[in-house]
């Protein structure tokens, strides 16, 4: 379970830069529509040029999203030297489909794919990197990226004989790959036929699932939170091949501009794009916030909403959602249960009245690539998504209230002589050193963290591997009993939270991670550092 939890938040990495893209080609949408921009935008003036130049950059992610996950894997799954792994990863993704390209030139007809047709005539061929191979879409990157970091994490640090010396390291793992790769690109020609039809029944079946698939969709991608699972749900539908092959976001963004143009409802031009989790991360989160303020006692209400303001804002902008959510999951889980529940139902009854688009990242998400570019003909729909949104923002409201209340949960601030209650900055920890431990700040808010964090999980030889995704540090422990309890780590607001299952313990930082990490990897690689 450790090691699919991390595999999951690998996955992070590259779906990250997705929002970026997406509301690049979500601006070119608009600026392209001769509807909206006038004259200006009609094709062949400069205009319309300008942007579709800026527009064919905002489909590089989407038109190579194989080798994007064939890169992005290795640089939280390697134990060691990432950088090395992830080219190691990326020559073995090559041979791979070279394999495959030579094994169908040689024997056409006895896999059935005729790369002489040219692949843009065969369904199920691709050219990837100028390789034309089987379309294995993101599935067949992450199984390759996924194997040949095994071989680096295995064989890296691999001592060959001297007369051997200049094969070590990166080049033996090359050369291990090569080996691996051909047996399974020969297995791929003979298989992957049928994993193919496997998976267009799946999408027929997703797809005919109704409001069933999409309330269960959208529930299972909130309450999976807390375990780093919710990766495996919304990832293979919005980027992978499970409902489309090329996965919805890239379906979205491919059609948009006839969306934009048409007025038949979008359900009806786009009836499978249930991306809409976003909702509950705007919507849902103003709710639970406004109740949290609410039920603070009046002498603590400022602090506990410089305390929620960001971590709000960030989920309602960004749709980043655990800094908000992580203060009262552990505290009452069956609030985040609720959550859930009216995340999903609030989605599924937004889709009812013809919701679709990509909305998955907060109000980026929603002006840039839905409300923006198709409000002229469909600006209805998103009137109706407002109105049912703010419904639901009420009906959060109320109920995390009356709960909160009912059951009188120590939510952070509600306790009238709680003083240690404030926002963690450099200069309060410079100021106040903790009570119980000898740490000693740098004046760098990352590495600050980082040392505080490696003491509390029980120094660098405790610390078996380290990743992260979104918002949490990820690591993997010999000795849980070690680690220190979520009061250390949410400490000055060092930490949002922590989680443990067994050796693997998650430290929620928020949106500063990857910088954490960073400077965490070189404490632990430090071998100055006890």
């Amino acid at each position: 379970m450790n090691a699919i939890k991390r595999f999951g938040s690998a996955m992070i990495v590259p779906v990250l830069m997705f929002a970026f893209f997406g509301i690049v080609l979500g601006f070119a949408t608009l600026f392209k529509n001769p509807s909206i921009m006038g004259s200006i935008a009609a094709d062949g003036t400069t205009w319309f040029k300008i942007w579709s130049v800026i527009e064919a950059g905002g489909w590089t992610i989407f038109n190579h999203m194989e080798v994007v996950f064939v890169v992005g894997l290795p640089l939280s799954l390697a134990k060691k030297a990432p950088g090395h792994a992830a080219l190691a990863a990326l020559m073995g993704y090559l041979m791979f489909n070279t394999f495959i390209n030579a094994i169908l030139t040689q024997w056409p007809h006895t896999f059935g794919a005729n790369l002489e047709k040219g692949v843009e005539n065969v369904t199920g061929l691709k050219a990837i990197a100028g390789i034309e191979t089987l379309d294995t879409n993101i599935l067949g990157g992450i199984i390759i990226s996924s194997i040949i970091t095994w071989i680096h994490n295995r064989y890296y640090s691999k001592r060959l004989p001297e007369m051997l010396g200049v094969f070590q390291g990166l080049t033996f793992v090359v050369t291990i790959s090569f080996f691996v790769m051909l047996p399974i690109a020969l297995l791929t020609c003979v298989i992957w036929p049928t994993v193919q039809g496997g998976i267009t029944s799946l999408q027929g079946f997703i797809i005919g699932s109704g409001y069933i698939g999409v309330w269960l969709y959208h529930f299972l991608e909130r309450v999976l939170i807390p375990t780093g699972l919710h990766h495996f749900i919304y990832a293979p539908i919005e980027v992978g091949p499970v409902v489309v092959n090329h996965g919805l976001k890239a379906e979205w963004f491919e059609h948009v501009n006839e969306f934009a143009k048409s007025t038949e409802p979008l359900k009806e031009q786009f009836p499978y794009g249930f991306m809409l989790q976003g909702n509950g991360k705007v919507f849902g989160a103003i709710g639970i916030a406004l109740a949290m303020y609410s039920t603070t006692p009046k002498e603590n209400k400022k602090k506990i909403a410089a305390l929620l303001i960001p971590a709000t804002l960030t989920a309602v902008v960004v749709g980043i959602t655990e800094p908000l959510e992580f203060t009262f999951l552990f505290i009452a889980p069956y609030l985040f249960v609720l959550h859930a529940l009216l995340a999903a139902t609030m989605d599924t009854m937004m889709y009812g009245f013809g919701l679709v688009g990509n909305f998955g990242g907060g109000l980026l998400d929603f002006f840039a690539t839905n409300w923006i570019p198709l409000a002229q003909n469909h600006w209805l729909t998103y009137v109706i998504q407002i109105i049912i949104g703010l419904g639901f923002t009420a009906i959060y409201y109320f109920l995390f209230r009356f709960l909160i209340l009912k059951f009188d949960i120590p939510l952070p601030g509600r306790k009238k002589d709680e003083k240690d209650m404030k926002l963690y900055n450099k200069n309060d920890y410079k100021d106040k050193k903790n009570e119980d431990h000898s740490t000693v700040a740098t004046g760098n808010e990352y590495e600050d963290k980082a040392i505080y964090y490696l003491e509390g999980l029980g120094g660098k030889e405790n610390i078996k591997d380290v990743t992260n995704c979104t918002t949490r540090l990820r690591l993997t422990v010999n000795d849980v009993e070690k680690v220190e309890d979520s009061a250390y780590f949410t400490h000055n607001q060092m930490a949002h939270g922590l989680v443990k299952s067994g050796k693997n313990v998650q430290v929620v930082v928020g949106m500063s991670v990857p910088q954490v990490r960073e400077a965490f990897e070189n404490l632990v690689n430090n071998d100055d550092i006890k």
